[in-house]
């Protein structure tokens, strides 16, 4: 049997084959792709008519292009040298993609909340977009360089320091672990953050499905049915609408059997296509809605279909075939607890989906309205969320090995994230650049 020791001294090991200062490297190889090519080729199977509006969203800042370039960032680091030491990567971790959400007690939980391109991948992958991320929103926000290092470098501190807290911890212990929000009061220093933290919290709790049913529904002809607000919410035509009532049911055969009987008491009401977030715009999305005991008692979920994650085409066959169980596994393996809705299926042509209810008690974080000091503890959050997450489906113990007691790699990869922000900034330029040149139809304001 390999003991803690034997599984440390494996992570010690790897230092001699990728240094933790090596992290802190960053420079364009000669063949990188253009970022605007990857782009493209990523849209090719997505809805044409949407993408103007995925590229409006993208120029406009360059942390929305980090947010819409996942599949530009995994081209990089998949061109770097990496630890080997693998965990189930979000494949997304910039800082918007963590935030609060109720879990099946209705407790409010500080998690990853963006499980799209989950794939099985070394761990630093995950920590330095979310380093790079904390970057270039600091930039955006005002901040100086030295600042913006110090949150990059916190995010990655906090990582460290979280895993080697979980590495002495047992099996189920490390299993059960979560951030109740309540947790991240004591976290924040100041009076004046704690109170917008409480504000936050407070607007997460009004943020049910009740809430979602008065913005995303309207009463007509004594019918509940979802608004239409083109392009952004459309109404499901008569052949999508047919689909969806098919598909619905072979999504039931996904869930455990005492979730399929909770499923039963909710009948179909309506269906609208929805446009979602910025990378995922022209993905096929849909927002179904049920009842259960009357109108009054509403129950919304989404169906977003599932391609390949971004982190396929540069690491190892993951242990997946349908795209949506993919998603939903990697979703069930990173937070702490699950939406109890989660399913999958396979849609009209073949094309994969997977289901969520779409919103309970969820809620974000005001990024672009944050102090230096705010962001500095909304980043060392997201650290040791993360830290959590990643210890649910890798040995913490070896990467624990690997991180070690002293600061090397949090300074690397605060290193690396400055670079990168200089590097998405770029890309961000480019990309304004061929819809200047009409190369590519961008959707202002949309």
């Amino acid at each position: 049997m390999t003991t803690p020791a034997d599984r440390a001294q494996k992570g010690r090991a790897v230092r001699k084959i990728l240094p933790r200062s090596a992290h802190g490297e960053w420079l364009a190889a000669l063949d990188r792709p253009d970022p605007v090519a990857v782009l493209e080729r990523q849209g090719r199977v997505r809805l044409q008519e949407l993408l103007p509006v995925r590229y409006g969203r993208m120029t406009a800042s360059p942390f929305a292009f980090l947010r819409g370039g996942a599949a530009v960032m995994a081209a990089d680091l998949a061109a770097r040298p990496h630890t080997g030491l693998t965990v189930q990567l979000c494949g997304d971790a910039h800082l918007l993609n963590f935030g609060l959400f109720a879990s099946p007690e209705h407790a409010l939980l500080f998690d990853l909340n963006d499980f799209d391109e989950t794939f099985p991948g070394p761990f630093e992958w995950d920590v330095k977009r979310l380093a790079a991320s904390i970057a270039v929103a600091a930039r955006e926000n005002g901040h100086s360089e030295a600042r913006a290092r110090r949150a990059a470098r916190a995010s990655a501190a906090e990582y460290r320091h979280a895993m080697r807290g979980l590495a002495r911890r047992g099996e189920l212990s490390v299993w059960y672990e979560r951030i109740d929000a309540d947790r991240l009061l004591p976290l924040v220093r100041s009076a004046h953050h704690r109170k917008r933290l409480e504000s936050t919290l407070s607007r997460a709790r009004r943020r049910t499905s009740l809430q979602a049913l008065g913005r995303l529904t309207e009463t007509a002809e004594g019918r509940l049915r979802i608004v239409q607000d083109p392009p952004l919410l459309e109404t499901a035509g008569p052949s999508d609408m047919g689909a969806l009532r098919k598909i619905f049911s072979d999504y039931r055969s996904t869930l455990s059997e005492e979730r399929r009987l909770l499923l039963d008491r909710y009948r179909f009401m309506d269906a609208a296509r929805k446009v979602v977030g910025v990378g995922s715009v022209g993905v096929r999305c849909f927002v179904v809605l049920l009842a259960g005991r009357d109108e009054d008692d509403p129950l919304l979920l989404q169906l977003k279909e599932a391609g390949r994650s971004v982190l396929e085409e540069h690491l190892p066959t993951g242990p997946y075939d349908h795209p949506g169980h993919r998603v939903v596994a990697g979703q069930r393996l990173l937070q702490a607890t699950g939406d109890i809705f989660l399913g999958w299926m396979t849609g009209p042509q073949g094309r994969p989906y997977y289901w969520r209810r779409l919103r309970d008690m969820k809620g974000s974080p005001d990024v672009a309205g944050m102090s230096p000091d705010e962001l500095h503890d909304y980043a060392r959050l997201c650290g040791a969320a993360l830290a959590r997450a990643h210890a649910r489906s890798g040995d913490r113990v070896a990467i624990a090995g690997y991180l070690g007691g002293a600061d090397a790699f949090e300074r690397a990869v605060a290193d690396f994230a400055l670079h990168y922000a200089d590097q998405n900034a770029l890309d961000h330029g480019t990309l304004c650049a061929a819809v200047a040149a009409g190369v590519v139809r961008a959707a202002p304001g949309v």
